[in-house]
């Protein structure tokens, strides 16, 4: 056998435990000094448009066995959609009421700010709204404005019941430029009529809008074509006929075809709003993927592989030695 052989130092080194510890000092080493790794990832920018009018108050959604409002159930696939977007990715938020949306917040980061934006989702409630009206049409092609501004894509969550309602000409005319923005128009609510719920000026429940409370029909601009055979109608004193207008506007149900309309007209997506968890897939479809420049830090996994290591030897306990013996 040779010396160096025999010396301890030289045994040692052959020892499949002290090489295991050589390793995890180096590990931890690097640790300690090794630069983060740039890289490009893809995330979105988003401003996220909630209508809080009377409407989304029915409840014909089902959430944990029990019933649920149609903005309880946007916010809640709002709040799903934020842990998988993609860190770097930003959120802005808005409420539709009347005829535009009012921003809450300018785009903001969607992990650093992660608890601010769940808490203000969270906190979106009806009393919110500051008049009674739903002009959808209008409140979209404003939203789609402001996210142009904002330079973001735009999700814009409703049912699409417009009140009051539309007059006889239809959509009013989009003024911007189709696909010019892009986003997805996301339809809450079920496509069954339902009642909607009616509410003292203190915010309690006090039952159901009747026919009469609602408006039915639009009678402002140029009348209807079946106009003249209406019962009472005069081109002049009664254009729109001389009875009372009947309709269903008191019970509401999602307007798709509405809702489809309008996405064609501006160039967005459409997506029916399912449950909570259907929010994600359809608004990554539509979404522009950001390239978003990051950091890949290895620390942590350095740090890992070492403690895995010394940890591994003292769970192995004594392993032989390897060495070999020459003469």
């Amino acid at each position: 056998m040779s010396i160096w052989a025999a010396l301890p130092v030289a045994r040692n080194l052959r020892d499949r435990r002290f090489q295991a510890l050589a390793v995890a000092l180096g590990l931890a080493v690097l640790a300690i000094v090794a630069p983060p790794l740039p890289l490009t990832r893809s995330g979105i920018a988003l401003l996220a448009v909630v209508d809080i009018t009377g409407s989304m108050n029915v409840r014909d959604h089902t959430r944990d066995g029990r019933p649920a409002s149609r903005l309880d159930i946007a916010k809640a696939a709002l709040r799903g959609l934020l842990p998988g977007l993609p860190c770097g990715s930003r959120l802005a938020l808005a409420l539709f009421t009347e005829r535009r949306p009012f921003l809450l917040f300018a785009p903001i980061e969607v992990c650093a700010d992660f608890a601010p934006l769940d808490g203000a989702i969270a906190g979106l409630d009806w009393r919110m709204a500051w008049e009674g009206d739903s002009r959808v049409s209008a409140g979209l092609h404003r939203a789609v404005a402001m996210a142009g501004e904002l330079d973001a894509d735009l999700l814009f969550i409703t049912d699409g019941q417009e009140t009051p309602p539309l007059p006889a000409t239809g959509i009013p005319p989009f003024e911007g430029k189709p696909g010019a923005v892009r986003g997805l128009i996301v339809g809450a609510g079920g496509y069954a009529l339902a009642p909607i719920p009616k509410f003292n000026d203190r915010g309690r429940e006090t039952g159901f809008y009747a026919e009469t409370d609602v408006q039915q029909e639009n009678r402002f601009g140029p009348p209807p074509a079946d106009a003249e055979s209406r019962e009472g109608y005069n081109p002049r004193n009664a254009p729109f006929g001389g009875a009372a207008a009947r309709g269903e506007e008191h019970l509401s149900s999602v307007r798709e075809p509405h809702l489809k309309a309008l996405a064609a007209q501006t160039g967005l997506a459409y997506a029916h709003l399912d449950g909570p968890d259907g929010l994600r897939a359809p608004l990554l479809a539509a979404a522009t993927p950001r390239p978003l420049p990051g950091r890949l830090d290895l620390r942590p996994f350095l740090g890992a592989a070492a403690l895995a290591l010394v940890l591994a030897v003292f769970l192995a306990g004594a392993l032989p030695f390897t060495t070999s013996r020459t003469s």
